[in-house]
């Protein structure tokens, strides 16, 4: 048994290849016949494919590969198409939304901001495509929608940041860049803008929900690596049927912190925790800068954080100009 001791799997298994259940009312069939990938194996199951894209994966993946390349194109277009300086300096290039003096202006020129219409445009419609991808072959399949929403939630953040807020705030200067660092800045100056995130309750629960999950899933899968020896990995069998792995599991956790998790609530805790990172996220957003100007001074105001003298933090709505 000391060969199941390490967290890569030791042992893999080869047999005839998987090629689940057949698919009814398609009009494409997976692609290939699959294979087996040593290295994948060591983390997990080492099959790979057959894959199952379909009209709307199809047009997912387009839609995705035009977004692509029109942040791509841009970005070398701003370094005069010089592939050294593309590699060099492609961490800090970024394509930007429409400035303010365009306000929420459906057609912007594309120099001007268009091409990130463009982008974002053909990005969301991926992703829309993907989650109703993911929908239609849940129902096919006679499972839950639970992978559809989860999806759907992580959609909604980004659609809040690209589209939503922007649309509540008239300006599509509210809007995320493309790129890395450029991304990190502005997430750094929406912050310091608004009066830090960090005094900002939902954004608050997005984290607490965010590390809740990690911990969750760590958990979670530890036990079943731990159990793994007596069968545990066959969760859905230990739901209906518990046998000696999951009672192994279930009395070790009412021994270490004194509550069951059962092997089908564990995945309710964290399919929540996971949810929820993304849908309180976006509440946050669309109240900073609509409902909130500034979140430390709110946060004062509910007694939700305490007043240091001497900040020079100074409330908007009392400057000169302000509206009453």
């Amino acid at each position: 048994m000391a060969r199941y001791q390490n967290i890569f799997t030791q042992v893999q298994v080869r047999g005839p290849l998987e090629a689940g259940p057949r698919m009814h009312n398609s009009t494409f069939t997976r692609s290939g016949a699959g294979g087996y990938h040593y290295w994948l194996g060591k983390l997990g199951a080492a099959q790979i494919g057959p894959v199952y894209l379909g009209p709307l994966g199809m047009a997912s993946l387009t839609f995705a590969f035009l977004a692509f390349e029109i942040i791509g194109l841009n970005m070398f277009a701003s370094v005069g198409w010089n592939p050294i300086q593309f590699f060099r300096q492609l961490p800090w290039l970024a394509l930007e939304p429409p400035g303010p003096q365009w306000g929420f202006q459906l057609l912007v020129p594309l120099a001007e901001g268009g091409w990130w219409q463009m982008a974002g445009f053909c990005m969301t419609t991926s992703l829309l495509l993907w989650w109703l991808r993911t929908f239609r072959r849940a129902r096919a399949l006679g499972m839950g929608t639970h992978v559809a929403w989860a999806f759907g939630a992580g959609i909604l953040l980004i659609i809040t940041l690209g589209f939503i807020r922007p649309m509540l705030m008239g300006s599509w200067a509210e809007a995320v860049p493309f790129g890395i660092f450029p991304h990190l800045d502005w997430t750094a100056a929406f912050s310091i803008r608004y009066g830090n995130l960090f005094y900002n309750p939902f954004h608050c629960l997005s984290i607490a929900f965010l590390y809740g999950s990690t911990m969750l899933f760590a958990m979670h899968g530890a036990t079943i690596l731990a159990t793994g020896r007596y069968g545990s990995e066959r969760e859905i069998e230990q739901i209906t049927d518990r046998g000696t792995a999951f009672e192994r599991g279930a009395l070790f956790w009412r021994w270490t912190m004194g509550f069951n998790a059962t092997a089908e609530s564990i995945h309710r805790w964290a399919w929540w925790f996971a949810v929820l990172t993304p849908l309180t996220g976006a509440i946050g957003i669309i109240l900073t800068g609509t409902v909130v100007d500034n979140w430390y001074l709110w946060a004062v105001m509910h007694h939700y954080a305490p007043s240091y003298p001497g900040t020079g933090v100074v409330d908007p709505a009392s400057l000169p100009g302000a509206p009453q």
